[in-house]
């Protein structure tokens, strides 16, 4: 296992950091603010790690960030330091499961499905072009001016872009500062937002209540561990199916993505 890092040597790129600063509307408001361009006002506080399962397999899935503005639209944001090799069609998969939700039974009316907008902000370059930001938005291929404007969004943001020339400098301090969350980065930005933020950060970083939860969550995740080593992987994914995602029983027993899923399949298979 990976030798623990202390709260106070924590990124916001690392999932424990993440999910504590955005329980706080404020960061929320902030990294949406910075990443879209935009002034978004949240209708309620922000839900961290927000389960969502399917009606049909019972799947369940476990977003990182999910926040509604008053305008209604849906914001998803995640924070995903491994390149599981999968996060295109990961990303398809929350769109379908958070569209499927979004409709009271019965109601057919479908230009009443909120517009959904999809961010995932990670330490390296998914597709290779070298941008700070990929935005994905349905096209006609034969009309590519054409779009379908069926409101749903996808952004993949990458912390180490090359082409500063096609994003504002303040998207590229904050993706920066979220790698590495510093005194050192946060001093040479710029952006004052950036700098409140990391003001906030360094208060949940000095918590003594948040420094218990997190090594309560890192001392929970070293038994889960030994127990694997017990009883086997295997028995041991079937059993933590029924209470986290795939993603989180993948970091806790610090083994590839499609590996739990393949045995979550065979468990969904048996008779």
């Amino acid at each position: 296992m990976n030798q623990r890092k202390s709260l106070k040597e924590l990124n916001l790129l690392d999932k424990f950091l993440f999910d504590e600063a955005m329980d706080d509307p404020e960061n929320v408001k902030t990294m949406l603010d910075i990443i879209l361009s935009q002034n978004t006002n949240l209708k309620h506080p922000p839900q961290t790690e927000k389960e969502q399962r399917t009606s049909t397999d019972n799947r369940q899935i476990r977003l990182d960030v999910y926040a509604i503005d008053e305008d209604d639209v849906i914001y998803e944001v995640e924070a995903q330091k491994e390149n599981t090799h999968n996060l295109p069609k990961r990303s398809r998969l929350y769109q379908g499961i958070i569209d499927s939700k979004l409709l009271p039974p019965g109601v057919v009316d479908f230009n009443l499905l909120n517009e959904v907008l999809i961010v995932l902000i990670m330490p390296f370059d998914l597709f290779g072009y070298g941008l700070y930001r990929y935005t994905f938005q349905m096209r006609c291929e034969e009309v590519p001016e054409l779009k379908l404007d069926d409101g749903a969004t996808r952004i993949f943001l990458n912390t180490r872009g090359i082409h500063p020339e096609l994003v504002s400098p303040e998207l590229i301090e904050l993706l920066k500062y979220m790698e590495r969350s510093t005194d050192e980065v946060s001093r040479a930005c710029g952006s004052k937002r950036i700098q409140e933020m990391h003001r906030r950060i360094c208060q949940i970083k000095a918590s003594e209540k948040t420094e218990v939860k997190y090594m309560q969550s890192w001392e929970e995740k070293i038994l889960i561990k030994q127990e694997g080593q017990l009883e086997g992987k295997q028995e041991l994914m079937r059993k933590l199916s029924n209470k986290f995602s795939i993603k989180q029983i993948s970091e806790m027993l610090e083994i590839d993505i499609s590996e739990v899923e393949n045995v979550i399949k065979e468990v969904k298979n048996e008779p």
